[in-house]
């Protein structure tokens, strides 16, 4: 694809003036890195707050009579108990159990606001029109900002200070010098931070009022990739897909408690059958971390080989960490092999040593209640 059939976002002439250096992902032209590059900006996160567009992602509003129940049809959810302002992580299963997309789900007064990965979006709103013949299925016209950091906080405070009420995945309706957003805390860097969603016509006002403060600096998908991976965090396409099911990629705890194994509403949503069974049975390979002896990066699509040449698993993301300087991995093993164990990727026809490792490689740092 080239440059001149993809899509920009409202920020694209802000990351021009800021200098960024561009790449094609999921259908538009995205900021890949900026001049310090993504070092300096995967620590800069860590250490301050970083702006990142993510404007990519679709946004859509659900409503409807019944709006509830044809989304528990349709979704592994729960709405029982669900307080009103809580944003949730769910699943798009199909029939065989496996992940047509990751989602983060919002309950609000009226309707539930629903974040998609770019490159599913348009799959997305067929699935939900589909199961849901009934509700209206709106995609937003918004900018998507991510502010991640220990300092995110203070800094969007110095616009609307009633954001610090919010806790980690609690969301609101905030207005900022006039620019009313819908705001949840929550990201995908493992740290503290807010996504915004800003009306397209003003995102580019906002991002600058942002990037004036003094803890704040843009950052790209280049960091954006490494801080997720840091803490753990999967990315669809890559970590997981249409062949993976939940148990799989260690998502179990996506599916509502009450939909699972002898809850009160157990089962009756697709795919439910092979998550059922997979829950009693088990499953033959799993999602785990995997650090390296060495500080050579593994990338996906790597095999694992175990101490016997035995096809053990595959490499599915991999990095060096800016903040451990090890090389870090996520990949699919065989489920007898154990915490600790070690097993050899195939790096350019060379075998590197590689452990199974807890996850996060990095603590998260949300902020799971307000002060």
């Amino acid at each position: 694809m080239t440059t001149e059939t993809l899509q920009r976002t409202p920020l694209h002439a802000l990351h021009v003036a800021l200098g960024a250096r561009f790449c094609p992902f999921a259908g538009y032209e995205m900021p890949l890195q900026y001049r310090e590059g993504v070092r300096a900006e995967h620590l800069h996160t860590r250490e301050q707050a970083s702006l990142f567009d993510v404007s990519h992602m679709g946004q859509v509003r659900v409503s409807g009579p019944g709006l509830r129940e044809a989304l528990e049809r349709a979704l592994p959810i729960d709405f029982t108990g669900w307080p009103e302002g809580a944003q949730r992580y769910s699943l798009v299963l199909n029939d065989r159990g496996g992940i047509e997309d990751d989602l983060m789900v919002s309950l609000c007064r009226n309707e539930v606001r629903i974040v998609v990965n770019a490159a599913c979006k348009h799959k997305d709103l067929e699935v939900l029109h589909e199961r849901c013949p009934t509700l209206s299925i709106e995609p937003l016209d918004a900018a998507l900002i991510a502010l991640q950091g220990p300092a995110a906080e203070q800094a969007l405070a110095s616009l609307a200070p009633e954001v610090a009420r919010l806790a980690f995945m609690q969301t609101g309706v905030l207005s900022f010098d006039g620019i009313e957003c819908f705001v949840s805390r929550s990201g995908y860097t493992g740290e503290d931070g807010f996504e915004i969603s800003v009306p397209s016509d003003r995102a580019e006002e906002f991002g600058r009022r942002l990037l004036e403060l003094p803890s704040v600096k843009p950052a790209g998908l280049g960091a954006r990739d490494t801080l997720r991976l840091e803490a753990g965090l999967h990315l669809y396409g890559q970590d997981m897909n249409v062949e993976t099911t939940a148990l799989e990629a260690g998502l179990g705890w996506a599916i509502a408690r009450s939909r699972r194994t002898g809850g009160a509403k157990e089962g009756r949503f697709p795919g439910a059958e092979v998550f059922l069974r997979e829950e009693q049975a088990g499953v033959a390979r799993r999602l785990v971390g995997l650090v390296g002896e060495e500080s050579v990066p593994v990338r996906h699509g790597a095999a694992l080989v175990d101490g016997e040449g035995n096809e053990a698993g595959v490499i599915t993301s991999g990095t060096i960490s800016p903040s451990t300087q090890r090389a870090i991995m996520l990949g699919y093993v065989g489920s007898e092999y154990e915490m600790n164990s070690a097993l050899f990727a195939i790096v350019r026809g060379a075998r590197r040593t590689v452990h199974i490792a807890p996850l996060p490689f990095v603590p998260k740092r949300y902020k799971r209640a307000v002060r």
